[in-house]
């Protein structure tokens, strides 16, 4: 039975987040193939995927996991060991620096500032330094929240500040250079960004160990360009001599997650059928509102194309709490289970409480065709945020 039937015909309670065991696996040894044929490194990037209990299942297939921060350094590290531990931070705190080298392997700066101000003791740690650069190269369209490339960008180092502060002493700090730039995009994007790091940064490539290009790569997407992306790896590994090192979060969960929700409400505005859900677009998906995108329903059309269009909605007081327009062979009614697709990504580890609204269980759709329980949150997890 397809995995979404067998969601949808189980007793689990709503709303749910359901983690695709097999389809991780499959991700996995998709990006594993990538490495074994270039000789580069993968890392999960835990901004978009952190649910550690499918460490195990993606392990195998990965060199480490990418982190932000010290929480996510500490997770990595924990629940990954055998893999490398990177870490970029758009700037360390003095308070947590000293614990986060117990974690780190690669530490990525992101200025000139903070390399001098940290650098040399990653490096008595024992640790490999790194510094982001701005390659000042937009390839996205229509998001700009997710472009470091946009203008005045806090992200990276751009040529002319190299040039303004990167003195013979810190360039030899440096073990390697990392960029981030794309989000959701195919390899050509990184081919046009790898053309703005040549033009600015190569004369800097040689001296380097590693280059880090980052996330945003939909590796795993069905139409994805695999031979393009292994043509630029190799050639940036050739000419210069480094390690290459990627660092996607949604190529190893793309596809990966669900989230069952039940229909409490039904009501009509105008025109304009409405179905109110257990779920909320704002609490348990934001990247709904933020990105702002419209998430896959299974069973489902575009506005207009079925028979019946309804506007789906969550029950919280946020007047735009909207997940979309969707269209149905049927009606809806009370009690309609519904299931959004490509879950695993950016909702488990940004969703929230906003309302008092409960967060979803987290189960595991296992490979075996059994499902488990993950996690289950109560009024406790709400009111523990909020004070003593």
């Amino acid at each position: 039975m397809d995995i979404r039937e067998r969601i949808l015909a189980s007793e689990l309670p709503t709303p749910c987040y359901v983690i695709d065991e097999q389809k991780l696996i499959e991700n996995g040894r998709i990006l594993k193939g990538v490495q074994d044929r270039t000789g580069c490194r993968i890392l999960l990037a835990q901004k978009a995927f952190s649910n550690y209990d499918l460490y195990p299942a993606i392990a195998p297939f990965l060199a480490g996991t990418e982190a932000s921060g010290l929480f996510e350094a500490r997770l990595g590290a924990e629940k990954m060991p055998e893999g490398e531990c990177h870490v970029f931070c758009a700037a360390y705190r003095e308070s947590e620096f000293t614990e986060l080298l117990k974690y780190a392997d690669h530490i990525v700066f992101n200025s000139p500032s903070q390399l001098k101000r940290f650098g040399e003791r990653a490096r008595a740690a024992g640790k490999s330094v790194g510094l982001r650069i701005n390659p000042e190269r937009s390839t996205q369209d229509g998001h700009g929240i997710y472009d470091p490339c946009s203008a005045g960008s806090r992200l990276g180092t751009t040529l002319s500040q190299w040039e303004e502060h990167m003195t013979e002493e810190l360039i030899t700090l440096l073990d390697g250079l990392h960029f981030h730039t794309l989000c959701e995009q195919d390899s050509d994007a990184l081919e046009v960004t790898l053309d703005a790091v040549e033009e600015r940064f190569g004369q800097y490539l040689h001296r380097m160990k590693w280059l880090n290009m980052g996330g945003g790569h939909h590796i795993t997407r069905k139409d994805y360009d695999i031979p393009r992306l292994e043509r630029l790896i190799t050639r940036m590994q050739d000419t210069y001599g480094v390690q290459v090192y990627l660092e996607p979060g949604e190529a190893v969960a793309l596809d990966a997650g669900y989230l069952m929700t039940e229909v409490l409400d039904t009501l009509k505005n105008g025109d304009t059928d409405i179905a109110i859900l257990d779920m909320s677009a704002a609490c348990h998906t934001p990247d709904v509102i933020e990105m702002p995108y419209r998430p896959p329903l299974y069973r489902s059309g575009e506005a207009g194309e079925k028979q019946y269009t309804w506007r789906l909605g969550g029950p919280t007081c946020l007047a735009g709490d909207i997940v979309g327009d969707y269209s149905f062979d049927e009606r809806l009614s009370d009690g309609d289970r519904l299931l959004f697709g490509d879950m695993a990504i950016y909702s488990t580890c940004k969703n929230n409480t906003f309302n008092g609204m409960p967060l979803p269980d987290i189960w595991q759709a296992c490979a075996d065709g059994s499902f488990k329980l993950l996690a289950r949150f109560g009024y406790e997890d709400f009111r523990y945020r909020l004070g003593s």
